[in-house]
């Protein structure tokens, strides 16, 4: 029997909690040691550092995607400060954790909003969050940038004027798993889903539905959905529908986070059922590798985010950025993530007079039209595009390590390979 993922790391939980304590303090020294050093540097005094909010998860079972997040904003924030003129503010980013819960969400955000005067939110994580967060957001007329979901709430026609996102939305990355598994031999009917029990699982289940509608699926109680309750790992349910299916699934397509996934995974070997299973990108890609060992071989995840070891100026500039703000720190697509919308609020910013408002930064962020930060893919963000990038990359686990894979092997994939 397998030990439960969230009660098996109660050592590695602490560390996360020490060194998720450790950041916090050293993020509040850095905010109140940031003027005086300006000043030195200038000699006529510093601006006070600008607050840019984040409320996301630093705990519990899914925290490693709100470390990753925040690490990525970090150090391109550092980056930005450190090549700032004397007469501008830096950044000092405020992290509250919310633990993925939507109730410990929308205080945090009153507070940053209200109480700590941030000019920005940047890089909240996950889509039951996301709903808590978006109405005080847009009610106080405070940026919400380059959150780490793909959840149609953010994507409106005509799209809402304070939301603004970096990545592809849910629906694009499970529209190009369809498509590759389709092109790759599969039936719309052998295509099954793992999803959680909220916005998010539904945002991702929907959205992969109606892309099997496009393919021809003719009818929607012909496909299987099992389901887990969000920060648990309690798959069994979900894998009797799996195993029970009328007609075996040949892949299943999971819409949750990386201890779920994990353990369905294993649960699933252990029954001798081994279809493909592929993850949208939320899922984590290092915690997936990580909570799965042997059991990962073959599993594949979509990415927003190209693979951050590449040559592109932009992965370069990322792994030395990390290096610099946090030696050691292994780079992740989910720290890059961060770091590339990071990177684009920086750019914005930069355009921005000395002390920016939030209508500012918004009006900053929508006047980017066509641009590129050196990531080599085509970015857009305007008054009526409010998603920079529209690209999916997809990615497998090979020896313990998440490796880039062209589409066009989905093939391969489905054959075991």
């Amino acid at each position: 029997m397998h030990p439960n993922p969230i009660d098996s790391h109660g050592s590695a939980f602490e560390h996360s909690t020490r060194r998720t304590q450790s950041r916090s303090l050293l993020g509040a020294l850095l905010f109140w040691t940031c003027a005086p050093f300006a000043e030195r540097a200038g000699g006529t005094g510093a601006p006070t550092p600008i607050p840019i909010g984040m409320s996301t998860v630093l705990s519990g079972p899914a925290s490693d995607l709100g470390q990753g997040m925040r690490d990525g904003v970090e150090c391109a924030f550092a980056e930005y400060n450190r090549a700032l003129p004397p007469e501008k503010a830096p950044l000092a980013l405020v992290a509250l954790d919310d633990g993925y819960e939507p109730e410990r969400c929308a205080p945090n955000m009153r507070e940053l909003v209200e109480r700590r005067k941030v000019l920005a939110i940047v890089g909240n994580v996950g889509t039951p969050t996301a709903v808590a967060a978006l109405p005080i957001a847009i009610q106080s007329g405070t940026p919400f940038f380059g959150a780490f979901t793909g959840a149609g709430v953010l994507r409106k026609t005509p799209p809402e004027r304070y939301v603004i996102n970096y990545r592809a939305s849910y629906g694009e990355e499970t529209a190009a798993m369809v498509e590759a598994l389709v092109r790759g031999g599969l039936a719309p009917g052998e295509i099954a889903f793992f999803t959680q029990r909220d916005a998010f699982g539904d945002a991702g289940f929907e959205a992969g539905m109606q892309a099997l509608v496009r393919h021809g699926l003719k009818s929607a109680t012909s496909i299987v959905h099992g389901r887990y309750e969000r920060n648990t790992t309690v798959v069994e349910g979900a894998l009797a529908q799996l195993l029970l299916a009328p007609t075996p699934p040949r892949a299943v397509l999971m819409v949750g986070t990386y201890a779920p996934c994990a353990a369905l995974i294993r649960r699933a070997h252990e029954h001798g059922f081994t279809p493909l299973f592929i993850g949208v990108s939320f899922v984590g890609a290092a915690s997936l590798v990580r909570e799965l060992g042997k059991d990962g071989d073959g599993v594949a995840i979509t990415q927003v985010v190209p693979y951050y070891g590449e040559d592109r100026p932009l992965c370069r500039e990322f792994r030395a950025a990390l290096e610099r703000s946090a030696p050691g720190t292994q780079p992740s697509y989910t720290s890059f993530e961060g770091y590339i919308a990071a990177r684009i609020f920086c750019k914005a910013l930069s355009s921005c007079p000395v002390a920016p408002g939030r209508e500012e930064v918004v009006d900053a962020l929508l006047s980017l039209g066509r641009f590129d930060i050196g990531l080599e893919t085509p970015l857009q963000l305007s008054p009526t595009e409010h998603q920079a990038c529209h690209e999916v990359w997809l990615s497998v686990i090979r020896d313990g390590a998440v490796q880039p894979l062209a589409w066009e092997r989905m093939p391969e994939l489905l054959r075991g390979k």
